[in-house]
């Protein structure tokens, strides 16, 4: 690089600068060279971090739309939302009904002549809560488990007996509390849970004798000293005629696929129909993100003539590829039907169109049709399935493109890194020795400066 160097002396020929002493700007010059220098490598580095970055984000575009794709295809492949049914009970005050896909469309009159109530027993009055009712071991029991007390003077009264039933971690399904009338307080056992099974017993032994004002067993032949309030008793009912009981009264073993829940006492009918719009909506919801992930496709991979640009994936062969596997497999058939069939046509955009008044039509068999079409192995939901997860799955396809460019990316850092370290030391090399240039122009113009005097005082003392 050229260094240009004035004079203020043309006559005599004689350098002169201006920088540091000198004149000369180091630092500007030493940037000038330290970026011509690293520009090359620079703007490789540059364009090829862009260029991965772009693709990158194309990437998680396209599988963020696959994987709503199969999302999407989720209630259709395990025929979940083909198969929903809808419920409707006559009186709504004596039952309520659940369905999953597996009841069957119909209708059943039900009775529901008593409903499971728990055991609700009742101590005779003490004077308050904090009467002492007796020393010994109070045992309660519900079925085969069971829990023992150990009370003394010290944790007997009816309040202590309270919170120690209550907050017992081997408590069999049995709970207390007081209730005070005008004639004193009583303790109140109540059952946790309902059915004839599910009545409990409380025994006593040790002691003063006096835990017997809580004995009960309504098997005992000499009575009982708590008093029953409600009885424990199985739900019972009839559908069609059919009697049946259960412990609960929510019951899921009745009807196939269906759950009722007992209110009260009555009759009420029960109709199962196929739910026809979550079928509507799961295949529209199909449609839709289907022609989302063509819009994304067609986005990355156009050119725009106008503008000439050109999209971040055009010419991408693993992009390309999906998008022509995906619509052959939709234009195509499966079990022996296509897509079509159902009202829903792949254009000539690519896209899908869905008829809603053609699958209403295919759906009005309760979902056959169109489980047929998407089910089994060889159904387009497995089809489509089995692409989108060796696409979009752990270590698919574009999980694998991803990693690439991420490391790629890493590789990039690494090398700007060097770069960078690089034009460091050759900044510092250009500092060095532009000074040292800086330096000795400075001496030069000194020395100019005194020969300049000299001459110019032998001229004068000559024209004396």
């Amino acid at each position: 690089m050229a260094i240009t160097v004035g004079s203020t002396a043309p006559t005599t020929g004689l350098l002169t600068s201006k920088g540091i002493t000198s004149g000369l700007d180091v630092d500007k010059l030493v940037s000038q060279l330290v970026a011509a220098k690293k520009a090359p490598q620079q703007n490789q580095i540059t364009a090829q971090a862009t260029d991965a970055n772009t693709q990158l984000s194309a990437l998680g575009q396209i599988g963020a739309a696959l994987s709503a794709l199969q999302s999407a295809l989720a209630s259709i492949k395990d025929g979940s939302a083909l198969a929903a049914r809808k419920v409707t009970v006559g009186d709504d005050d004596v039952l309520g009904a659940s369905a999953t896909g597996k009841a069957v469309n119909g209708s059943y009159n039900i009775v529901v002549d008593k409903l499971a109530t728990s055991l609700k027993a009742s101590s005779g009055a003490f004077t308050d809560a904090a009467t002492a009712v007796g020393t010994g071991t109070l045992t309660l029991a519900v079925g085969d488990k069971s829990m023992s007390l150990v009370l003394d003077s010290k944790n007997n009264s009816l309040a202590a007996i309270r919170d120690a039933i209550n907050k017992a971690s081997d408590n069999p399904g049995i709970s207390a509390t007081i209730v005070t009338g005008t004639d004193g307080a009583h303790l109140v056992l109540s059952g946790t849970r309902t059915g004839a099974a599910n009545g409990f017993t409380v025994s006593s032994s040790g002691g003063d004798g006096a835990l017997a004002a809580l004995n009960y067993d309504p098997a005992a032949t000499g009575g009982n000293a708590l008093s029953v309030i409600t009885a424990a008793a199985d739900a019972e009912y009839s559908i069609d005629g059919l009697p049946g009981h259960s412990a609960g009264n929510t019951i899921s073993s009745a009807i196939d696929g269906l759950t009722l829940n007992l209110a009260k006492t009555g009759s009420s009918t029960l109709t199962v129909t196929s739910d026809t719009s979550k079928a509507t909506s799961a295949l529209g919801n199909l449609v839709s993100t289907y022609n989302s992930f063509v819009g994304i496709y067609q986005n990355l991979t156009k050119y725009d003539v106008d503008s000439s640009t050109a999209g971040a994936m055009i010419g991408d062969a693993t992009l390309n590829g999906i998008s022509l596997t995906l619509s052959r497999i939709v234009g195509g058939s499966a079990n022996g039907a296509t897509l079509s069939s159902i009202g829903i046509s792949l254009q000539t955009d690519g896209t899908l169109k869905l008829d809603s008044d053609k699958l209403s039509k295919a759906l009005d068999d309760g979902g056959v049709q169109v489980g047929r079409l998407f089910g089994g192995d060889d159904g387009f939901a497995a089809r489509l399935d089995t692409q989108l997860t060796g696409w979009v799955g752990k270590g698919g396809l574009l999980d694998s493109r991803t990693a690439s460019i991420g490391q790629q990316l890493k590789d990039l850092k690494a090398r700007q890194a060097s770069l960078d370290s690089r034009m460091d030391i050759l900044t510092a090399q250009y500092q060095a020795q532009f000074t040292a240039l800086d330096t000795m122009m400075s001496k030069l113009n000194s020395t100019s400066d005194y020969l300049q005097k000299q001459f110019d005082a032998l001229t004068n003392a000559n024209k004396k």
